[in-house]
């Protein structure tokens, strides 16, 4: 109340109020999770104190959303581009390898690949549309999961996990956890792969989360792991599809 009276004064002054700093604004936005806020707010109107809350969270999201290698040196992608040129028959892993043992820079041989593409003509054929084919011929064998991220209106993260039959469409399993791990994954298959069905492969990206040790076991189990290329979500569209929907009608 006192505070208050204070800011009646302020006001009845007719007193040109300052811009609010950035720290003040995310002392209000996080002091107002814990009390009702509506009745109390008094320098600044509620939809404004909104406002602060949604850029928050927008600057949250766009620091933890950062992924991707960064990109190598200018230098060492020309030093790629002329060994490719002088030496039409070698493959990416053959300048992978040359550029270990002969200079001790390690890249990535899909790192090279990358950089080839305005260099080398591409291969006959879609890759796509093999994948595309394959993927058809075994629906009802194939297994599609994967992981996302999603942040709670308190700037939790938490990770999700889904399962999909590609044949029938289904979500086969899911769950959620805020630090998953390979054993916490290795359990989600263990609830999933059962047995009762013919199922011969699983498909997923590359994460960090998929460690050996998942692999080994979703083998164990009866499965072949199909990994998808480094930032190729196309090639799991299925799941990814499966996830958008999830964001769309679930999340947002």
């Amino acid at each position: 109340m006192f505070l208050r009276k204070q800011l009646a004064l302020f006001q009845e002054r007719h007193t040109k109020p300052k811009r609010p700093d950035p720290a003040t604004r995310v002392a209000l936005v996080l002091l107002s999770r814990l009390l009702d806020w509506r009745s109390l707010l008094t320098v600044v109107k509620p939809d404004t104190l909104i406002r602060w809350h949604r850029q928050g969270w927008r600057l949250f999201w766009r620091w933890k959303s950062r992924s991707g290698r960064p990109p190598i040196p200018v230098d060492l992608r020309r030093l790629i581009v002329t060994m490719a040129r002088a030496n039409p028959t070698w493959g990416e892993e053959r300048i992978a390898n040359e550029l270990l043992l002969k200079l001790g820079l390690t890249v990535s041989p899909r790192t090279i690949g990358r950089y080839l593409r305005h260099v080398r003509p591409p291969r006959a054929g879609r890759p796509s549309q093999r994948w595309a084919t394959f993927v058809r011929n075994h629906a009802t064998a194939v297994l599609a999961c994967d992981f996302f991220a999603t942040v709670t209106a308190g700037f939790r993260v938490l990770y999700i996990f889904v399962v999909l039959d590609v044949g029938t469409r289904r979500i086969v399993h899911w769950n959620v956890a805020e630090h998953p791990t390979a054993a916490w994954t290795i359990q989600q298959f263990r609830m999933t792969i059962t047995g009762e069905r013919p199922l011969r492969y699983l498909v997923h990206d590359r994460d960090g989360i998929f460690a050996s040790a998942v692999d080994h076991a979703v083998a164990s189990m009866g499965l072949r792991v199909l990994k998808t290329p480094v930032r190729t979500p196309q090639a799991n569209a299925f799941c990814e599809r499966l996830i958008g929907t999830i964001r769309r009608e679930c999340l947002d």
